[in-house]
């Protein structure tokens, strides 16, 4: 029985770890080709025991770099049917505190990185028959947090700039369709990260968890199952929206 995703050829950055590497094994799970790519060089041994899989050096802010991935993935496999736009990194600041420095750090790799992704891969997509973009924004594109001020700004960036991609592509017949993902706090090498660096990592871990109705923080894979159905046929007529996987966060 053929996979969800069989024979597709997709792109999944950030995937060494935490939701792109979820998301790459869940894809390959269901058939697809995935191109791995990361800074971190670990995403090589991860490819490794993935079928189907590659991997990449990727830094998600060189726009280069982007057209030699893109440019390898189409001549390698003759298509681009996917992206999993997932690369972000998080700066722990209150609006006080903040640094241009640390700001512009953020919004390069959230929201430039995102950008660079969207626009190659949609010239790549409408000249070997469409796709699907799914850009990972998250709950802290839809809702504030006191000391997230950059984080919060990049990733409701990436939200908009999603559906003004889809609008493009839907108005011009590309067949290419472009949502955005948001994950609350999941049990993720970045979440673990904001906890070690806290005063009582024990009494944010909490807090996290606390936060969504649920009482718990949710898996990569929950992240993962969706953004699999973004990339598959089953959502062909779906474009410009916002899915939140979230445990019930942004629903009090």
């Amino acid at each position: 029985m053929a996979g969800r995703m069989q024979d597709k050829v997709v792109i999944v950055t950030g995937a060494a770890s935490g939701i792109g590497l979820a998301t790459a094994k869940r894809l390959a799970e269901e058939g697809a080709r995935v191109v791995m790519t990361d800074r971190n060089p670990a995403g090589e041994q991860a490819a490794a025991g993935i079928p189907g899989a590659e991997f990449l050096i990727q830094d998600v802010t060189k726009e280069d770099r982007w057209v030699e991935v893109i440019g390898h993935t189409v001549s390698t496999y003759g298509k681009l049917d996917g992206l999993a736009n997932n690369a972000g990194v998080g700066s722990m600041n209150n609006i006080e505190e903040e640094t241009l420095e640390q700001w512009r750090f953020v919004h390069a790799v959230n929201t430039e990185g995102v950008f660079l992704g969207c626009k190659h891969a949609v010239r790549a997509m409408k000249q070997t028959g469409g796709g699907s973009i799914v850009n990972v924004s998250s709950v802290a594109g839809l809702i504030g947090a006191a000391t997230l001020p950059a984080y919060c700004s990049s990733k409701g960036a990436v939200r908009l700039l999603s559906k003004s991609v889809a609008v493009w592509c839907a108005e011009r017949g590309y067949n290419i369709r472009c949502n955005s993902l948001h994950p609350s706090f999941l049990e993720t090498a970045m979440v673990q990260s904001m906890i070690d660096l806290a005063k009582d990592g024990d009494k944010m871990r909490k807090g996290l968890e606390r936060a969504s109705p649920m009482g718990r923080m949710g898996k990569a894979e929950d992240a993962a199952n969706m953004m699999l159905f973004l990339l598959s046929d089953e959502s062909v007529f779906v474009t410009g929206a916002e899915f939140v996987v979230d445990g019930g966060t942004t629903a009090r």
